[in-house]
């Protein structure tokens, strides 16, 4: 019986002998369904977490005024359960009921406001409205500078909050500097080798590399290695992560020999680190596979990319998009080799996967007729590429704005090829 099991046993016992020594919306009662609501999130049962925490809130609202403070802590409970499932829009309306009770039952620069702020900033980060996210995380922020000492590490979290989310909407610069706050902060509170601090650096190189500074993106990149060759044995993932990433560097700065050494490098630590099939070894292969294309080493590609689907295979639900990417990479080498039925078998495997995982008007459909189309093309049989990138061009239209880049290149691939014939 697992850890999680035994908590469950002993927590259900103590509530049956509740129920019968204590009134029917006893406060004790209310604690005890949450406590097993706990439980059930620890183990990643939701809906039986979900209901726990439902029926403790339904006992605290008859037991306690309509604005005390476990009312507050009780709707954010179950918000965070519906956040959990995916379902956002119920976890938004809970956190803020959350919200609403602790503006009332609290002072205003209490640190649940915070906690509160953040919480709604999250689901609104995961449904990607980001400026909503943005205005929730910086109030948090504020609450956090008036309520903590000026180097407390939550501040630096939320400053690495706000800087995540200035990344998603692009804006790299804004990102690079709420990175860069949270780095300070964090140095002045944690060990100098603390793990949070390579966190931190690698933001700060993700931010440089969205903006094209690769050679700053590298220089941020070695420290977290070298944190992380301290603080964590020869073999943890996370070096892994380190190399990985240094690979990803070097490969756009078009330095390939070097993104291998990296690339392999990150493999031999995920093959002693991880189980024989673990997703992140396939991803490896596939990278490797990446720099061997670019080499020009297309049979080198071709075996790395057939390794990667191979894990993939066994890791993986069969219609999961990882496998149409496989697939559509294996496609790119054989396209590259000239071999174009191969090819164009693959892409066609690709487009099947994404048919039954995507929406119908993903562009990463529009990215699979295009290539369908472009094979096509160069088999000589134009109807047939054509037809492949108006279907594209169709989705491209549904999905992207009209000046998107894939756009214009669909475009321009359908006006070459009506040149031809």
């Amino acid at each position: 019986m697992s850890q999680y099991s035994k908590a469950l046993s002993s927590l259900e016992g103590s509530l049956e002998i509740q129920k019968i020594a204590l009134p029917p919306n006893h406060p004790l009662l209310a604690i005890s369904h949450n406590n097993i609501a706990m439980v059930y999130s620890h183990m990643g049962e939701y809906s039986k977490a979900l209901s726990s925490y439902e029926r403790s809130l339904e006992i605290l609202k008859v037991a306690l005024p309509p604005n005390h403070p476990l009312l507050a802590t009780s709707y954010n409970n179950i918000a965070m359960v519906y956040d959990n499932l995916g379902e956002y829009s119920k976890a938004l309306s809970s956190y803020e009921r959350s919200l609403e009770i602790r503006k009332i039952a609290l002072p205003p620069n209490h640190p649940d406001f915070a906690q509160s702020y953040n919480n709604i900033a999250m689901v609104y980060d995961k449904v990607g409205e980001y400026s909503k996210a943005l205005s929730s995380y910086e109030k948090s922020l504020e609450i956090l500078k008036t309520a903590l000492p000026p180097n407390h590490p939550d501040l630096a979290t939320s400053y690495n909050n706000i800087a995540m989310v200035y990344d998603k909407m692009g804006e790299y610069s804004k990102a690079l500097s709420s990175y860069e706050i949270s780095l300070e902060i964090f140095k002045i509170a944690l060990p100098p080798n603390h793990p949070h601090l390579a966190t931190s650096y690698n933001n700060i190189a993700s931010a440089y590399y969205n903006m094209g500074e690769y050679s700053k993106a590298l220089s941020s990149l070695e420290r977290p290695l070298e944190i992380f060759k301290i603080a964590l044995p020869p073999n943890h993932p996370s070096l892994a992560s380190s190399y990985n990433n240094i690979a990803s560097v070097y490969y756009n700065m078009g330095e390939y020999s070097k993104a291998l050494s990296s690339y392999e490098r990150s493999l031999e630590i995920r093959k002693v680190a991880l189980p024989p099939n673990h997703p992140l070894l396939a991803t490896s292969y596939n990278n490797i596979a990446m720099v061997y294309d670019k080499m020009g080493e297309y049979s080198k590609a071709l075996s790395s990319y057939e390794r990667s689907l191979e894990i993939f295979k066994i890791a993986l639900p069969s219609n999961h998009p990882d496998f149409a990417q496989s697939y559509n990479n294996i496609a790119m080498v054989y396209d590259n080799m000239g071999e174009y039925s191969k090819a164009l078998s693959s892409y066609e495997r690709s487009l099947e996967i994404r048919k039954i995982a995507l929406p119908p008007n993903h562009p990463h459909l529009a990215s699979s007729y295009n290539n369908i189309g472009m094979v096509y093309s160069h088999m000589g049989e134009y109807s047939k590429a054509l037809s492949s990138l108006e279907r594209s061009l169709e989705i491209l239209r549904k999905s992207v704005p009209s000046t998107h880049p894939h756009l214009v290149f669909v475009k321009r691939n359908i006006e070459n090829l009506r040149n031809r014939f």
